[in-house]
């Protein structure tokens, strides 16, 4: 485990080094009106000076030297032209917590019900009539069909709408639900947080059941169940944890997807979160903060994958660790 767990840090630390490096270079490729406020208004002499004064007139190797001990000191550069002169850092503190606040949130509404949702559709094939794998299906089905832009915006004016009424027993009472987020009011973020928890939901539901209906039909799962073991304890102890192993790699990388998805949904509600920085700041050309930005997703998208890997080996000890990659 230790030789796994080392190979697996230092594969990733050297992937990182070359999402930076080609990134970085990239960045540096690209017009330098990207660095300056009032570009068209400055003077030759005012452009060389302030290239000078960002370290861009260095060689190439060396500007990426000198990014690399910025990064590993904790600070991620100032911002140009998004919010001139403040630290990106602060920044990024200010909306992150917002956009991880929804993201885990809805991130965890979804295992709650995708798993269970799974585990009901799987059982559910082994009955004569298979109501609950038809009627998951159906869900499924219309999640991944449908584009997500669409059931969010009817998740918002249902919801908007007071949808939610019990009008049905003779109360005149409706649940409406706001629009527009706004922070501290806790009712604003139960359709944002609907919005991104329900495309996880179907994700879940729909592999957690193939995997656990391959289980089901191998023969060791045969084997038990003509033994007589009861098969609430096949289904807890042997299909279900079997069937986890492929699917809990991909849970770490979904808190990634999540903060990506959130884009249309930040931008939907209003959110002040990180959604919606990464294009703003695209197209206000403030390279210091592109490149910020993206060194940090690929840090969490890296890590993601290396806990996703490290949970997989650790549920199932049949994979070996010490031995050659094939051997997994």
């Amino acid at each position: 485990m230790p030789k796994y767990i080392l190979k697996r840090i230092l594969r990733s630390f050297l992937t990182m080094a070359i999402v930076i490096t080609v990134v970085f270079s990239l960045l540096r490729l690209m017009p330098i009106e990207g660095y300056f406020e009032n570009y068209d208004k400055l003077s030759q002499t005012q452009i060389d000076l302030g290239l000078q004064k960002l370290g861009l007139t260095d060689p190439l190797p060396k500007q990426l030297w000198n990014f690399g001990r910025q990064l590993l000191s904790g600070d991620l550069g100032t911002s140009i032209r998004y919010r001139k002169g403040v630290s990106i850092n602060t920044i990024v503190a200010e909306k992150a917590p917002v956009s991880l606040q929804l993201g885990l949130t809805s991130l965890a509404i979804a295992l709650c019900l995708g798993l269970p949702l799974g585990i009901l559709m799987s059982r559910s094939t082994r009955t004569k009539w298979k109501l609950g794998d038809k009627l998951g299906t159906v869900f499924i089905v219309i999640i991944q069909a449908v584009p997500a832009a669409a059931y969010h915006i009817l998740i918002q004016f249902a919801g908007s709408q007071g949808v939610v009424n019990l009008h049905w027993l003779g109360l005149d009472w409706s649940l409406r639900l706001p629009m527009l987020f706004k922070l501290g009011d806790y009712r604003s973020y139960i359709l944002p947080i609907l919005s991104l928890s329900i495309g996880n939901i179907a994700y879940y539901a729909m592999w957690l059941r193939r995997y656990m209906v391959d289980e089901a039909n191998k023969d060791y799962i045969k084997l038990a169940r003509a033994k007589g073991v009861p098969g609430g304890q096949i289904s807890r102890k042997h299909v279900f944890r079997n069937a986890m192993v492929p699917l809990i790699q991909y849970i770490p990388n979904s808190i990634l997807f999540t903060l990506m998805g959130s884009l249309y949904v930040e931008s939907l509600y209003s959110i002040p979160g990180m959604g919606g920085l990464l294009v703003t700041v695209i197209k206000r050309q403030d390279n210091n903060m592109v490149l910020a930005l993206v060194v940090i997703y690929a840090v969490i998208s890296i890590l993601g994958l290396l806990f996703g890997d490290l949970l997989m080996a650790l549920l199932d000890p049949r994979i070996t660790l010490a031995g050659k990659e094939e051997s997994r």
